[in-house]
């Protein structure tokens, strides 16, 4: 079992011991202590009070797993605490009673975890009932040794309001910027793993880039010999022949931009290219490497066509080749035709451009949504490992990549970067 000073325990059983000692807390004062600290046990509705809240603390441990993960839920039980808290008070002694400050504790609760509303509701619950006992309480006790005690209980009143009020208003800015720098860490500590992933995937592919360079070579000499030897016995027309040699230089022609992209990365080269000079370089490269793709291109007008201007580098052309052929590969398993259609807009609002890239598929779920482009995805299409790369290319250009459902059917990656309206900007590799 664990135990009861565990540190390791979370903030829902830290707040079920903290509910389960105030009952206790209630119990000792009415049994032990009413007589130190002058409370009024007059009402036989005291014992029920505690024994329905006791019943209720019991119910509320069954659920608190699920009520915790709920903002309703726990607001609600802060609201029945914090009558239980009034009816406990009111039944002791009401305003007259030593401990009604404890009506903070279920505030400072909610200003720790809850919105702004929250704090605020139980605030304005909490006052109301706080003025109704000062305006109900008995003459008797607002005179002790021939002095007037109610300045003194309107002091005590006051006083609490204005408790009340830090806590409903700087408690609860401090944790809320708390939760927003929690919030901002775990987006850190999410881009350094993706980072750290896309490091170790980047040394994997340029050592075996390097250890593939020796073997195409060996390849290439062969099929050099085995054309002369073919030509030597006639053989001019040989089909197998042909299409090892168109195989093996769209290996090598690959090889070769994986050089030229990692070197041009290493030395941070980027230019200046226009939307529809991208799109023209993108229907070229899918026209020599995806020839079986029907690609449909939407430009853009001759008016908008030199504000279009993005930064540009080596990996931003295989980034939007990998997006072409993951939308291709869905069209055709859906509709039997590897159709995608690009299409680009300028957001004038924003100064961005935004390319979208839509496939015929049957379409991703919303969870994968939310998971794709940022981790490594267990599928019978692969682990999202093109995705997580093209992502971490739009990124590093100062795009985003965002993926949305079509009403019909299909997929849309739709990719922003930043305008650069600075036409005369230099290109850094000229």
């Amino acid at each position: 079992m664990r135990s009861l000073f565990n540190s390791n325990w979370d903030a829902t059983d830290q707040l079920v011991l903290l509910r389960f000692s105030g009952l206790l807390l209630k119990i000792g004062l009415t049994f032990f202590a009413a007589e130190t600290f002058g409370l009024s046990l007059n009402s036989p509705l005291l014992y029920w009070s505690l024994g329905v809240e006791a019943l209720y603390l019991l119910f509320s441990f069954r659920l608190r797993e699920s009520a915790s993960r709920n903002e309703s839920s726990l607001f609600i039980a802060l609201v029945f605490d914090t009558l239980f808290w009034i009816s406990w008070l009111y039944l002791t002694g009401g305003a007259t009673n030593a401990f009604i400050s404890l009506l903070l504790l279920p505030i400072a609760i909610a200003a720790v975890t809850l919105p702004k509303w929250a704090p605020w509701t139980l605030t304005f619950l909490s006052t109301i009932a706080y003025s109704l006992m000062i305006f109900y309480v008995q003459e008797s006790p607002m005179a002790h040794h021939g002095m007037d005690m109610s300045s003194h209980y309107l002091g005590m009143w006051f006083n609490f309001l204005i408790s009340s009020l830090v806590l409903t208003t700087s408690v609860a800015y401090i944790a809320q910027r708390m939760r927003k720098q929690d919030v901002e860490l775990s987006f850190m500590r999410e881009a350094q793993l993706r980072q750290e992933k896309l490091l170790a995937l980047g040394t994997a592919s340029a050592q075996m880039a390097h250890q593939l360079a020796t073997p195409l070579a060996s390849l290439r000499l062969l099929v050099d010999e085995a054309a002369e030897e073919a030509q030597e016995l006639g053989l001019e027309d040989s089909s197998i022949l042909s299409e090892m040699n168109g195989a093996l230089q769209r290996c090598e022609k690959t090889l070769h931009s994986l050089r030229a992209a990692t070197e041009a990365i290493r030395e941070e080269k980027q230019s200046l290219q226009t939307a529809n000079e991208l799109l023209n370089t993108l229907q070229q490269q899918v026209l020599l490497f995806m020839p079986q793709v029907k690609l449909e291109l939407t430009l853009l007008e001759d008016d908008q066509y030199e504000s279009s201007s993005i930064l540009t580098d080596a990996s931003l052309l295989p980034a939007m080749m990998s997006l072409v052929e993951n939308a291709a590969s869905a069209s055709l398993d859906n509709i039997g035709d590897a159709r995608v259609k690009v299409s680009v807009v300028i957001a004038a609002q924003s100064q961005r451009l935004c390319i979208s890239v839509k496939d015929y598929g049957i379409g991703i779920s919303k969870e994968m949504r939310a998971q794709v482009g940022h981790q490594l995805i267990e599928s019978e299409q692969g682990m999202g490992m093109a995705l997580l790369l093209s992502h971490a290319s739009f990124e590093r250009l100062g795009g985003q990549l965002l993926l949305g459902s079509v009403v019909n059917g299909g997929t849309v990656a739709e990719v922003s970067f930043p305008l650069q309206l600075d036409a005369a900007l230099i290109k850094a590799d000229e």
